[in-house]
């Protein structure tokens, strides 16, 4: 049986909390977007609490109800003005940007929603060019373990010593099973059994479907979106195939299209984009999908630990599938945190070559990422990476491939190996 990680039981420090408090003395409006449950309110009230002011919850029925009936009055009152779920009410929105035209000064606002901004209707989007976005995605395994991690930073600046040669790890396939299984979601990761988290997250699901989608749009065919999310989970960590996502879940593609869009929306999905098209004529134009959550993904996939410790056939390729959304996820977390990270994508030609994640910096220059469910690697498993760096030249600074294996070492010219738990072993 997959060991287990120990339930957690307190609030978690968020390394987004840093990034907020730093760009409030530069932006005149931050807003927190993310999944359900990820902590947004609780970070928002821990920010209100450090300035002394309180948060106007619109999840409040009452509270809702006087908003929309007079929005203006819930923007004034001393800096920052903090509103959670500020989606219920997208009149707000403009009460705000009224209050900006009078006065635009940084630190006026910050807001908390569980539905993409940019996925609101066209008219309540009047914040654009005066609102800074900040994703708050589940919680990272460092932030789970109360430790600093900090490898992506380390590899964008010196990519050769961020990760030290001949450096070893006791974790085995088991204890990445049971990671990956349980996610970062806080409130399953507090439950003690297996069958209290399953349950939470078919009721997350119901919730969010019936719920959040509801609010953002008029469904015809509402019922189909269990279906579409199962489907899409059966694609984590691939290429998206909208023909073969909409014939599986009886809908046409156009109408798959929207669906899908909204399932973004709402952060049950992420769409890793296509990175290299001018590298290219024969780059793939299409994004990767991922399901928001590895411990969501394998609940949607039913793929319980015991399932995927006895190594049947079609456990094992999901598992390379859920195990890369895992990873994904933990490297586009800290990509989240940096200034220098400029792009987050997936590299993948017409003739099967692929990188499974780019991260470019500002000034051009990248790294790339391959993920393993092996524990060794052989060249095959490096010739990806060095076909990318070949073609790249100097704005290669390095491709890491990460494994279940123990050991860290050098491939080749600007090629690592590493574990997976170097992502959150302080570098």
């Amino acid at each position: 049986m997959a060991s287990e990680i120990s339930p957690i039981s307190s609030i978690l420090a968020r390394r987004l909390a840093d990034v907020a408090s730093k760009r409030l003395g530069e932006e005149p409006v931050i807003a927190f977007q993310g999944p359900r449950t990820v902590g947004k309110s609780t970070l928002l009230g821990a920010l209100a609490n450090s300035f002394g002011v309180d948060v106007i919850d619109l999840d409040d029925p009452g509270l809702r109800s006087a908003a929309k009936a007079d929005p203006g009055t819930f923007v004034e009152g001393p800096a920052p003005v903090c509103i959670d779920e500020y989606q219920h009410v997208p009149a707000i929105l403009d009460a705000i940007k009224a209050e900006l035209n009078r006065q635009l000064r940084p630190g006026r606002f910050v807001i908390a929603g569980s539905t993409r901004y940019d996925a609101l209707p066209l008219t309540a989007q009047s914040l654009t060019g005066r609102v800074h976005l900040l994703t708050l995605w589940p919680l990272t395994q460092g932030e789970i373990q109360g430790v600093r991690e900090n490898l992506l930073e380390a590899l964008l600046e010196d990519p050769m010593n961020a990760i030290p040669r001949g450096a070893t790890s006791e974790t085995t396939r088991q204890d990445y099973i049971a990671r990956v299984t349980a996610g970062g979601m806080p409130i399953p990761l507090a439950r003690n059994t297996l069958a209290a988290r399953n349950r939470w997250f078919d009721d997350y699901v119901q919730l969010v479907l019936d719920r959040d989608v509801r609010e953002l749009a008029a469904l015809r065919r509402r019922e189909q979106l269990p279906l579409l999310l199962g489907r899409l989970a059966d694609q984590t960590a691939r290429v998206l195939n909208l023909t073969s996502v909409a014939a599986d879940a009886g809908l046409d593609r156009a109408t798959a299209t929207d669906y899908v869009k909204l399932l973004e929306a709402v952060f049950l999905i992420m769409r890793v984009p296509a990175w290299g098209r001018t590298l290219r004529k024969r780059t793939a134009s299409a994004p990767k999908i991922h399901i928001v959550d590895s411990g969501l993904a394998a609940r949607l996939l039913r793929l319980s630990p015991e399932k995927l410790v006895h190594r049947d056939p079609s456990s094992l390729s999901q598992f390379g599938h859920l195990i890369e959304t895992f990873v994904v996820g933990e490297l586009i977390r800290q990509a989240s945190w940096l200034d220098q990270v400029s792009i987050c994508g997936h590299w993948r030609t017409y003739e099967g070559e692929e990188v499974d994640l780019v991260v470019e910096r500002e000034d051009g220059r990248l790294l790339a990422f391959e993920v393993k469910a092996a524990s060794s690697i052989d060249g095959a498993s490096m010739r990806h990476l060095a076909k990318l760096r070949d073609e790249l030249g100097e704005r290669f600074l390095a491709g890491v491939t990460l494994y279940t294996g123990p050991r860290s070492y050098r491939f080749d010219e600007r090629l690592l190996v590493a574990p997976i738990d170097r992502l959150w072993t302080p570098v």
